[in-house]
């Protein structure tokens, strides 16, 4: 049984219910993923997920040709949506584990508002949940998601967005700059406590 809802979930992504919020993340009600993304896009909650190693190295992940909206951008380990009657913790774990092959303690950083359109075809309209985690478990990439992954250090990255950054999606570039900027204590924490 459970294979079957994989399959249908392969088959039919559009079709997901994805839950419509308003900007203080009061349930409005449900909408089919592809119509969330459609046009300006429908707020709706989102989560997105930042994974290091144990080097400190954050993993990120190059999207699928396969995407609607931004395909073959780089962006950060996982990102995705919470179905209706998820919370925003399972979902976030839920999809380490389908994109990625892996389970990995996820910490919750912060909640951030964006809309932002994809040349003329959609949108992204999300209110959006952030969460890091650390481990080094080998990773079983789901190539129907990701196209690639790679890890690189907080001053590569830096570098890396300087030089490229018209080749990483626009939510990364706004979480990194606040993690950036409010976080990085808490990925401290991450590698002093020794939690995974």
């Amino acid at each position: 049984m459970r294979d079957m809802k994989k399959k249908d979930r392969d088959l039919r992504p559009h079709e997901e219910q994805l839950i419509l919020v308003d900007r203080d993340d009061v349930l409005l009600g449900y909408c089919d993923k592809g119509h969330c993304h459609a046009r300006n896009g429908l707020l709706h909650r989102a989560f997105s997920v930042f994974i290091f190693n144990d080097e400190k190295k954050m993993l990120l992940q190059r999207r699928s040709k396969e995407k609607l909206l931004w395909p073959l951008y780089w962006s950060n380990s996982v990102c995705s949506h919470p179905r209706k009657g998820e919370s925003y913790e399972t979902a976030a774990a839920r999809r380490v584990t389908e994109e990625l092959g892996i389970e990995c303690a996820l910490h919750f950083l912060f909640k951030f508002h964006y809309q932002v359109n994809f040349e003329d075809i959609g949108a992204e309209h999300e209110l959006c949940a952030v969460f890091i985690g650390r481990t080094d478990s080998p990773l079983s990439v789901n190539k129907k998601e990701i196209a690639e992954v790679k890890y690189l250090s907080l001053d590569a990255l830096e570098e890396e967005l300087k030089v490229n950054s018209s080749l990483y999606s626009p939510w990364f570039k706004v979480e990194w700059g606040r993690i950036r900027k409010e976080h990085l204590p808490d990925i401290d924490r991450l590698f002093a406590n020794r939690i995974s």
